[in-house]
């Protein structure tokens, strides 16, 4: 009886040495490629925006605005060069990548030619592997939020696309803590998916005129 006990405690320290060790090494690992000072930015051919959700009248909600404000701040101080948009239009009513072209070509004026838009990129995993797969990027700088981003970078850079962020965190967002608790089993969820499960997303043919 006792060495049962013994063996089961052993298993739990181990599950949990894993389930705090892992997060905390993966957010060590992405805030070290995070810049923290624009100006310290070098130039980037691609950023890549992830989607965060659209308001009930389909524009950007907060949170992705902030993203979008962001990423225009980069682009007008010639940091990055182009946009990749890549967000959810998984239902024909909900098209968050459409949203964030309009808000940035129509309301920040930015070029059209220097945005595209990713309109498979359902979730962080999906939009790494097509940036790499389907849009043939190998370098780029990630826009989101600091929450989000040390998991974006780590899959991203695991996928084959070499990534630094930049935080476009400017307010308290309505959800944020549920968000930052949702964001743990993310992490391991990313481990898993990069390392062992390797899960399909939508493919296509490459495009390549666009970005290079």
């Amino acid at each position: 009886m006792k060495k049962i006990f013994t063996t089961l405690t052993t298993i739990c320290l181990i599950l949990l040495t894993y389930f705090v060790l892992i997060p905390s090494l993966i957010l060590q690992y992405g805030k070290s490629k995070i810049y923290t000072d624009i100006t310290n930015i070098p130039t980037y051919n691609i950023a890549i925006v992830f989607g965060a959700g659209l308001k009930l009248d389909g524009t950007p909600n907060d949170m992705l605005e902030d993203r979008l404000d962001t990423a225009t701040d980069l682009y007008n101080q010639g940091k990055i060069e182009k946009l990749l948009l890549s967000g959810d239009n998984s239902l024909e009513e909900y098209n968050e990548p459409q949203a964030m072209y309009e808000y940035l070509t129509l309301n920040k004026g930015i070029p059209t030619q220097d945005v595209v838009r990713d309109f498979a990129g359902l979730r962080t995993y999906d939009t790494c592997a097509r940036a790499k797969n389907i849009w043939d990027i190998d370098k780029a700088i990630l826009i989101s939020q600091g929450y989000h981003l040390s998991r974006a970078i780590f899959t991203c850079n695991t996928l084959g696309v070499e990534s630094t962020g930049f935080s476009a965190t400017k307010e308290i967002y309505a959800g944020e803590t549920y968000y930052k608790l949702r964001e743990l089993l993310a992490i391991h969820k990313a481990v898993i998916d990069v390392y062992i499960i390797h899960p399909e997303y939508i493919g296509g043919e490459i495009e390549t005129d666009f970005l290079h």
